[in-house]
């Protein structure tokens, strides 16, 4: 099985997931801002990010990313989600690698997002109507939790335990014909 993930997340975690599912091939796709938040030599997955998508195509014909790793991917896992990209999916918006592979996603497929962000925006009636936007298009949340925030205040928005994650993508998989 292949699964496609962004994340931003520690790389122990990310060794985490690949520990639990040998036999699961794990690409990371990044965005610009993410990469703030991790050691690229700490990633033991191939890593993808904007300007790799340019660096492949320079004509037509030459393959393009965003549709050779929907393509490739199984399953796809947006951990954490957060507010500024759930605002882009929910409108369509696809200005970067991950929200073109979203864009173009297969909807037979599993996709599972992960929200996480601070409390106040969590509690934004936009972000209740974005949720709901994804959920319609058949993708499946793995739902925030309370915990202490990155800003120190302690409430809602923080993502899932990885655990939780590891679990929801298990089943996702076993489901999958």
């Amino acid at each position: 099985m292949f699964f496609l993930c962004k994340t931003n997340l520690k790389a122990t975690r990310t060794s985490y997931c690949n520990e639990i599912y040998a036999n699961v091939e794990l690409i990371v796709v990044t965005t610009e801002h993410a990469k703030h938040f991790y050691d690229s030599k700490d990633v033991s997955a191939k890593i993808y990010s904007d300007s790799d998508e340019w660096e492949m195509w320079k004509q037509r014909s030459d393959p393009v990313l965003h549709i050779d790793l929907r393509r490739w991917a199984d399953l796809m896992v947006i951990a954490p989600l957060d507010a500024n990209t759930l605002g882009k999916i929910a409108t369509g918006i696809c200005d970067n690698l991950l929200t073109c592979i979203v864009r173009a996603w297969d909807l037979k497929k599993p996709l599972l997002f992960c929200p996480a962000m601070n409390t106040v925006m969590w509690e934004h009636p936009i972000t209740a109507t974005q949720v709901q936007t994804l959920k319609s298009f058949g993708y499946i949340e793995v739902p925030c939790i309370v915990k202490t925030l990155v800003c120190g205040d302690k409430g809602y928005g923080a993502m899932a335990e990885i655990s939780t994650i590891v679990e929801k993508v298990k089943e996702c998989l076993e489901q999958s014909p």
